[in-house]
């Protein structure tokens, strides 16, 4: 396998897609608790705001089988319009694929429910189409162990780059004396970078 040099994500490169976290596909989750998954998604799409990505949302049959976006994310994310879709790949609706164009950026930060699906499917056909991808794996979530090890070992081969969520927009961070800094760190919202912060302060004092 040839060795693919390391590029980092920027502000300027990269955009967030926000892939089917929907109220009737999160009642199906195992691999992560529902509040823990709706936090870490939260704290994914409140960060890269803070960065000024583009952030690009859509759901499937939101209407007739898998509901809404769950409502914690929409009031994240005020003004940002969801796509709703009838396709199973996301990239395959025409909507969407303008959307993610329209961010001009080549590096797509993809999390979804399912992730062997709904996450996996796009950001391949991100690599397909010549494009970096980037997968969430703790923003996004799925029904089983089999489903998540199978989904991770396909994005591996497809060339997709697997990643957490608080590691890829502290990567776009950078510089922790970036005025956004704080800013990022709270809305990431790690319970022991506020302990960190905490003990920081009383030796300064």
């Amino acid at each position: 396998m040839t060795q693919r040099r390391y590029e980092p994500l920027t502000a300027d490169n990269a955009a967030l897609i926000l892939v089917d976290h929907q109220i009737g596909l999160m009642t199906g989750v195992r691999d992560y608790s529902t509040g823990e998954l709706k936090h870490n998604v939260i704290a994914l799409a409140k960060a890269a705001k803070v960065l000024g990505l583009p952030i690009v949302v859509t759901t499937t049959a939101r209407d007739s089988m898998w509901g809404p976006t769950f409502p914690e994310l929409v009031d994240a994310l005020p003004g940002v319009e969801i796509i709703d879709r009838a396709s199973v790949n996301a990239y395959d609706d025409e909507r969407v694929a303008r959307a993610i164009e329209a961010t001009g950026r080549k590096k797509l930060i993809f999390a979804g429910i399912s992730l062997e699906v709904c996450a996996a499917f796009p950001a391949m056909t991100a690599v397909a189409r010549g494009l970096d991808a980037y997968v969430a794996v703790d923003a996004s979530g799925t029904f089983s162990d089999t489903k998540r090890q199978t989904g991770l070992l396909r994005m591996q081969q497809a060339g997709v780059i697997l990643a957490d969520y608080a590691t890829l927009m502290v990567e776009i961070l950078k510089d922790n004396g970036r005025p956004e800094a704080g800013a990022v760190y709270g809305a990431l919202d790690m319970p022991w970078a506020t302990l960190v912060g905490q003990i920081s302060q009383s030796y300064t004092r």
